[in-house]
């Protein structure tokens, strides 16, 4: 039976305790190492298959790169150059199921301009997105999903002038408006949790696995660490499957040494600038000699991305380089009549992609595809792939797990994910189509019911009824006008959020949409928390400290030169360690 998907600290308690029992017979059938975007999509498609499940995630959900990518749901135009026609054609399927049927509430149509510099790329360009949409209509009337995006578009140079004034266009042959999806990934990430948990997924984040359980040559589960009670324990399964992205070279040694897979950690760094700095209705899309420049509206901001560079050093915390910087705003001035400084930059971050490693490829050639192996009976590993097809990987991840899971004369029942709106979805139209009432009964403006429903769908009724309860939730963020009080006391009772950083990071995304990355909201935000989470003053104060110093380090690491020299600066601020682990130490 579907249970309650929040999040809640008792929630964690429950499915830590429900870890280590392992069930009715002592061991789950499936566990997944990593609370990504790949994690939780293999734990709801586990899950709904009948399958005992359960995930653990060092950090928070999404902490890793799939909070940090360009939060595009997309079919990846530039693999036609590529010719990896198969893979454009699955992501623009998966496109289709996000946008109508999985998560109309997380993600949304965004049109692009694809600025055409020469003549010739007309033709070129022109026949590169008639496939495009060819290949998602071909989907869409096959019954899979519907299109739900406009079909491209070619314009002159005066028809762009009119829909970006800011764009330069005095060298310009036109344009090609074209349309894909995007999403706050994170929030993605944790719906796909949620939704994992209604179906009877045991989520633990914070929750480090250290070993590999043995018996023989075949894995029988993991010793693992509870981050927050510093306590340890045994988590028994027939299946473990490693879903760590970048972080997969570290479980491999955890099982002997080096496995089968091979991934390469590229960097892609992202600047975030306010809306009324670039006046244009649509975004942009056009090719650099290391990568793809995009500028993505992002509500009362834009996105501007990306590099793809090799990255070494630290995992937890990739870094933004002063010359990182610099060259996106490089990048981007060429396409602007007024050109972007530091001034104008609210936020940055940096995330790192997981690659199947090429012999000499550079990481902007090498493919997303994914790789899935299972290097030793009872352990299947997965790299690669993009997020738009988190479905598929995960898909494909539990279909290898088949072997350890069946038995004679039974067999593994397929996915169902693709049937399987994400929680919030269901009922979402409904509540869009009330959201004058909704405003009028709780005695908000329209706009903040619009904000909460493209954040929560028809979870929105849970939002409403904490400010019905408590009207002081119902005020802006002190110092984040854009989210409510009642975001924060929500991200921890349904959302898993357990520190500070877990709330301006990922659950709201304040620490990149503000110029000051939010130090003023923090200790607000925090006082929300600890009445939630039972803290006193030191511990109120230790994760407001933290955060600030995680400001620092962050503003120190981007006013280096090198990527040794941002890495220095930026792991000067450490992980927040709970007060239970400190004193053990």
């Amino acid at each position: 039976m579907p249970q309650s998907s929040a999040l809640s600290p008792d929630a964690r308690d429950a499915a830590l305790r429900a870890l280590e029992a392992g069930g009715d017979d002592g061991e789950l059938d499936v566990l997944v190492v990593g609370g990504g975007i790949v994690g939780t999509g293999v734990a709801l498609d586990a899950v709904t298959r009948g399958l005992s499940t359960g995930l653990v995630e060092q950090r928070d959900l999404a902490s890793g790169t799939s909070s940090r990518s360009s939060k595009l749901v997309h079919g990846g135009l530039r693999y036609l150059e590529m010719f990896d026609f198969g893979l454009v054609k699955e992501a623009l399927e998966e496109r289709g199921l996000l946008l109508t049927r999985l998560a109309p509430h997380l993600v949304r149509p965004v049109a692009f301009l694809y600025p055409l510099h020469k003549a010739w790329e007309r033709p070129y360009v022109g026949s590169g997105l008639l496939l495009y949409d060819a290949m998602a209509l071909f989907g869409s009337r096959a019954g899979k999903y519907d299109m739900g995006v406009p079909k491209h578009k070619h314009l002159f140079r005066k028809q762009v002038a009119r829909i970006a004034p800011d764009l330069r266009t005095d060298e310009l042959h036109g344009a090609v408006r074209y349309y894909d999806c995007q999403v706050d990934d994170a929030r993605l990430v944790m719906t796909i949790a949620r939704t994992a948990a209604e179906h009877g997924a045991h989520v633990a984040t914070r929750t480090k696995v250290v070993g590999f359980l043995r018996e023989g040559e075949r894995v029988v589960g993991v010793s693992a660490v509870d981050l927050e009670s510093g306590r340890e324990l045994e988590i028994r399964a027939r299946v473990v499957v490693n879903a760590a992205g970048v972080w997969t070279d570290d479980i491999q040694q955890m099982v002997g040494g080096r496995g089968s897979l091979n991934v390469q950690a590229s960097k892609g760094i992202h600047l975030v600038v306010p809306r009324d700095r670039i006046r244009s209705e649509c975004g942009f899309i056009t090719k650099t000699e290391k990568s793809v420049l995009f500028v993505i509206p992002w509500g009362r901001h834009w996105i501007i991305g990306t590099t793809d560079t090799p990255w070494n050093l630290d995992k937890a915390h990739p870094a933004a380089s002063k010359a990182d910087i610099d060259y996106l705003l490089q990048q981007v001035n060429t396409m602007l009549r007024e050109p972007l400084d530091h001034d104008d930059v609210e936020g940055v971050y940096a995330g790192l992609r997981p690659l199947a490693r090429g012999e000499s490829e550079p990481t902007s050639r090498i493919s997303r595809e994914h790789t899935v192996v299972a290097p030793v009976r009872g352990l299947v590993m997965i790299a690669g792939g993009k997020l738009t097809t988190y479905r598929v990987m995960a898909r494909d991840a539990v279909d290898a797990a088949a072997a350890s899971l069946t038995s004679a004369g039974s067999a593994l029942r397929a996915s169902i994910t693709d049937r399987i709106p994400l929680a919030g979805a269901p009922g979402f139209e409904a509540r869009t189509n009330q959201r004058v009432l909704l405003a009028r009964r709780i005695d908000l403006h329209i706009s903040r019911i619009d904000h909460l429903l493209g954040r929560y769908g028809s979870l929105v009724d849970e939002v409403l009824a904490l400010i019905g309860q408590r009207p002081e939730l119902g005020q802006p963020l002190e110092g984040a006008d854009d989210y409510l009080a009642a975001e924060v006391v929500y991200a921890v009772t349904h959302e898993g959020a357990r520190h500070l950083d877990d709330v301006l990071t990922r659950r709201t995304r304040i620490s990149v949409e503000m110029f000051d990355r939010g130090v003023a909201s923090a200790a607000p935000a925090a006082a929300l928390m600890a009445a939630e989470l039972g803290w006193d003053e030191a511990r109120t104060a230790d994760e407001v400290d933290h955060y600030l110093r995680r400001v620092e380090a962050e503003r120190q690491s981007q006013l280096k030169l090198t990527d040794q020299e941002a890495d220095e600066a930026r792991v000067s601020a450490p992980e927040l360690a709970a007060p239970e682990v400190s004193r053990r130490r």
